[in-house]
């Protein structure tokens, strides 16, 4: 399967905010994006400087949602697709679809300190939905599913290591972690209020849209 491969702090210098997706290293002073916040590459002070098109607006827009969440353009704009034939209102469809990954409950649950950590864990088979092992990240979760490591798991130390480090992030209301048992359980899907406030959805909707 294509992944991108490069420099993950180049993606957050590109849309001009923190991504978080290199785990406790992005909460440091290490932290590229604290060092050098220009946009990379050869004109990337010219390009700060320059008044950004409708299109470019709506395109960055897209680009850090799909970025955050580490999911190449097609399958994204397969969850658009899905989340648009849905009723309701399609930009927060789209949110429900992301954050029902098991990949991002499972980082939400704390037990990874990066998405792409967790989703690294779940394709190598570590973890079990409902008593079942689940080795395939994009997984989309149902309310009242419970996520838990594997008995034989050889990561289980690295796990709890995770969870420790993550003790000070601010839990997710609509999930229930017991840390004890290394399991947790998806209660419902997550308010628009409760997810980042930053992600401007109706600009993804409007991309799509053109």
């Amino acid at each position: 399967m294509a992944r991108y491969t490069g420099s993950v702090c180049r993606l957050c210098r590109r849309e001009g905010d923190q991504l978080f997706l290199k785990g406790a290293r992005c909460f440091t002073e290490k932290c590229a994006f604290k060092r050098r916040s220009m946009v990379p590459g050869q004109h990337g002070a010219e390009a700060a400087r320059k008044k950004p098109t409708g299109y470019e607006v709506q395109l960055r827009a897209k680009q850090k949602v799909r970025r955050t969440y580490g999911i190449l353009e097609r399958q994204f704009h397969t969850y658009y697709e899905v989340a648009s034939r849905q009723g309701g209102n399609t930009g927060v469809n789209l949110l429900h679809q992301l954050e029902t990954r098991l990949d991002n409950v499972a980082y939400r649950m704390g037990f990874g300190l990066s998405r792409s950590q967790t989703r690294m864990w779940v394709t190598q088979g570590h973890f079990e939905v409902n008593g079942k092992k689940c080795n395939i990240p994009s997984y989309q979760l149902k309310i009242g599913d419970v996520v838990a490591i594997r008995e034989n798991s050889k990561v289980k130390g690295q796990i709890k290591d995770a969870l420790e480090i993550n003790s000070s992030r601010e839990a997710s209301p609509w999930l229930e972690v017991d840390r004890e048992n290394l399991k947790g359980k998806f209660l419902a899907l997550p308010e628009r209020s409760q997810l980042d406030p930053k992600i401007q959805e109706h600009l993804i909707v409007e991309y799509y849209s053109r």
